[in-house]
């Protein structure tokens, strides 16, 4: 290999049209765009994460009626989800147990992500049905999104660019290995 072989080309010289936005290339996410506008209408993720791996589903704990996972495309590092076992859309059908596991999973998620990502806050949320933003509006899932003083920067707004300092697998081995057990 020569020289001329290993040298970095200007991105402004390559094939297109340059303009002012930075390219994230995610080739993974290929699998989401072809499955079409309901790739979830036959297959739920959460439904089918429980049968997988922890490492293969990114889930970091289990408990009883619920489970806790990495969210597969993050706001942040550390992103969770809290997810019930069973396949139902609104918190509104939960039952008792369900809605108490899930509401003590979110607080030991809270305890952990303090404790591994030494966050200042966080962002908790339930976006029930299509309309009010869910992704998978099919089956409940809370959203703990960890935040720090210093996360809100131009990147989303400027560079069209959302900066995840750590890989998904780092991520859910450091929070499953501070997971306490029950």
């Amino acid at each position: 290999m020569t020289d001329d072989d290993r040298r970095v080309e200007d991105a402004a010289q390559l094939a297109g049209v340059p303009d002012e936005f930075q390219r994230l290339w995610t080739p993974h996410r290929m699998a989401y765009i072809q499955a079409g506008s309901e790739p979830l209408k036959h297959d739920c993720p959460f439904c089918a994460a429980p049968d997988k791996s922890d490492e293969e589903g990114l889930i970091v704990a289990r408990g009883e009626t619920a489970y806790v996972l990495l969210n597969l495309f993050p706001y942040n590092s550390g992103h969770l989800l809290v997810c019930p076992y069973r396949h139902f859309a609104t918190y509104d059908d939960a039952t008792p147990e369900e809605v108490a596991e899930i509401g003590a999973l979110t607080q030991i998620a809270m305890r952990v992500l303090r404790t591994v990502a030494n966050c200042d806050g966080f962002n908790l949320g339930m976006n029930q049905g299509a309309v009010a933003g869910a992704g998978v509006a099919e089956h409940l899932h809370q959203h703990v999104v960890p935040r720090w003083a210093t996360d809100a920067n131009f990147f989303p707004i400027i560079a069209k660019t959302k900066a995840l300092p750590q890989l998904l697998g780092e991520v859910r081995q450091a929070v499953q290995e501070a997971w306490p057990t029950l």
